[in-house]
């Protein structure tokens, strides 16, 4: 069984220096009081803070500190520095995937508004085709098309000479 890591004293009162690495990515008036060092293993210590930055009620900044055996407190190495969820922190639901996400009365409103696009979209094909069968046709349904340039003028102005 392997032993439990004990608190690295010089590393959990190294708070200054915590500190002064999240300066590094948050400004001083968002670092609020120190709120804990916890052992992560041999000589590895996270730093704990609370955030008052708006919009993150709950969250807690952090810093990981480590250092190599019979190090002195100005050794000590920042493993990594970020802003973690605290137990009371607002979180984003869980992500869903899609095909769980869906509702069988969501996929049926789905086909509906796909049936009625295509039903308008062939009827606005079926107008455009009758339009074009009847422009040539008089209301008597003779087809008058061939006559709609002799009683027109020539290109020059004129009216043709009548025969």
């Amino acid at each position: 069984m392997a032993r439990k890591p004990k608190l690295d004293e010089t590393l959990a009162a190294a708070h200054d220096r915590a500190r002064t690495a999240l300066l590094e990515i948050a400004p001083e008036s968002m670092i609020g009081e120190h709120l804990d060092a916890v052992c992560d293993g041999d000589r590895l210590v996270t730093h704990r803070f609370v955030t008052l930055q708006p919009g993150y009620e709950g969250w807690c900044w952090f810093a990981t500190l480590t250092r190599i055996p019979r190090a002195q407190a100005k050794d000590i190495t920042v493993c990594e520095v970020g802003i973690l969820p605290g137990d009371d922190a607002l979180l984003a639901p869980a992500w869903v995937p899609w095909a769980e996400r869906v509702r069988p009365e969501d996929l049926e409103a789905e086909r509906l508004a796909a049936e009625e696009a295509a039903g308008h979209a062939a009827g606005i094909v079926e107008e455009s085709a009758d339009a074009e069968e009847t422009a040539g046709e008089t209301e008597d349904g003779v087809d008058d098309s061939a006559e709609q340039f002799e009683d027109e003028e020539d290109a020059d102005g004129e009216l043709p000479e009548e025969d």
